[in-house]
């Protein structure tokens, strides 16, 4: 098995809580050094963020596998300097600050590029770093209400609902470790310098979002919340059974025919009228009501082992205690184990997506706050008095 892809590429991290922080532990995992800045004192703030166990967070310790923490604070000079100085030294550079902070700080782009050219810039915002709500301050809340998401999310006239997860902050983290990704390639594959990724989490949410806006300019047509089902897309619902829901997606053609004869209607599964999707999207109505009507006398398990014998995709809605004890994630190894620095053991997601040659791997477990202050600062050149005195000012921690 070869060495992991990124190993021997110095990333700074300078992001808080999800979005910056996530694409640096997206490229932890393959194997990046990534120095993780901490302000003294409480440091990210994540630590403290839903639930604790020794007074850190369990979310801590997924978020930050594989990094270092070095406690510096950026709103002194002095702090400013050294992140220059590991920023000359360095691969790669995330923030998600509000734009213009780096800049007040003296860490521009212009300043940092300077120093060293090769350095690769990541900016994660709310809405980017150019355009009339740049400066605004932007949650992943809100970039999935501008995306568009949060209005196709619920039920018809009912408030719109958001998923229990910090979607726009993930997804923006994706797609800012995707362009520092094409950004090494195109440094060090055609001799290219470093430049800046700007992320903006609406944008990454508003690529996601399928034919929403093809189909407005086309037809101005806006899409409306539609609960369980997939809109123009039939037959794919979350149907009732004896003991809950269970989803099934029976839109391929020769799958729904076989839908049909499983629950015994053939009478729909033969019809010409419906034999391609968008005949069934024009009577998913009464598509979906046969379903239900059948899932409907039947309990959970009963409906999926029909559904697998007759070959149509469909599946249990996974709480995460069903995730924990389902025996696919343990076959694939989906689910990680490691002990955090307190000594307890905490389960997590596992290094995705799975390479052949070159896995990811969690290597090391979340840091303790400026658990890697000296280490790194003396690797940057920083003697043992210079940190004496810097520790003192209370600008390293």
């Amino acid at each position: 098995m070869a060495g992991q892809i990124l190993a021997g590429i110095r990333v700074l991290e300078l992001g808080q809580l999800i979005a910056g922080p996530f694409a640096a532990k997206t490229l932890a995992d393959f194997g990046a050094q990534v120095v993780k800045i901490e302000p003294p004192g409480l440091g990210d703030p994540l630590r403290k963020w839903r639930l604790l166990q020794e007074g850190t967070s369990v979310w801590w310790e997924a978020q930050s596998r594989n990094k270092q923490s070095v406690c510096v604070d950026l709103r002194q000079e002095e702090g400013q300097d050294i992140i220059r100085t590991l920023a000359a030294q360095a691969d790669v550079l995330i923030e998600n600050f509000r734009p213009g902070t780096m800049e007040k700080w003296g860490l521009s782009w212009e300043t940092l590029h300077a120093l060293n050219p090769r350095l690769i810039m990541l900016r994660v915002s709310g809405y980017g770093q150019t355009g009339p709500k740049a400066r605004e301050p932007g949650f992943a809340a809100i970039g999935e209400a501008m995306a568009g998401l949060r209005y196709l999310n619920g039920e018809p006239g009912r408030a719109p609902v958001r998923a229990g997860l910090s979607l726009g902050d993930t997804i923006a983290g994706l797609h800012g470790a995707l362009g520092v990704l094409l950004a090494l390639y195109q440094r060090d594959a055609r001799g290219g310098v470093g430049q800046v990724i700007d992320a903006a989490l609406y944008e990454s949410l508003f690529n996601l979002t399928e034919s929403l806006l093809p189909e407005y300019t086309a037809f101005g047509a806006v899409r409306e919340p539609a609960g369980a089902s997939l809109p123009g897309i039939a037959p794919s619902n979350a149907y009732p059974c004896q003991d809950g829901y269970v989803l099934i997606a029976g839109n391929g053609d020769a799958i729904y025919q076989r839908l049909m004869s499983c629950i015994g209607r053939d009478d729909l599964g033969r019809d010409p009228a419906l034999a391609h999707n968008d005949g069934r999207a024009a009577r998913v109505a009464e598509i979906d009501a046969a379903i239900g009507a059948w899932t409907s006398q039947r309990s959970i398990d009963a409906v999926l082992d029909a559904m697998r014998e007759a070959g149509v995709p469909s599946g249990r809605i996974y709480s995460v205690a069903d995730i924990a004890r389902d025996p696919h994630y343990r076959a694939r190894n989906a689910i990680a184990e490691i002990q955090g620095a307190s000594g307890v053991r905490v389960e997590m997601p596992a290094v995705f997506p799975l390479l052949s040659d070159n896995p990811g791997a969690i290597r090391e477990r979340a840091p303790t706050l400026g658990e890697h202050t000296d280490a790194v600062l003396a690797e940057a050149g920083l003697t043992e008095a210079q940190r004496a005195q810097l520790r003192a000012r209370g600008v390293i921690a």
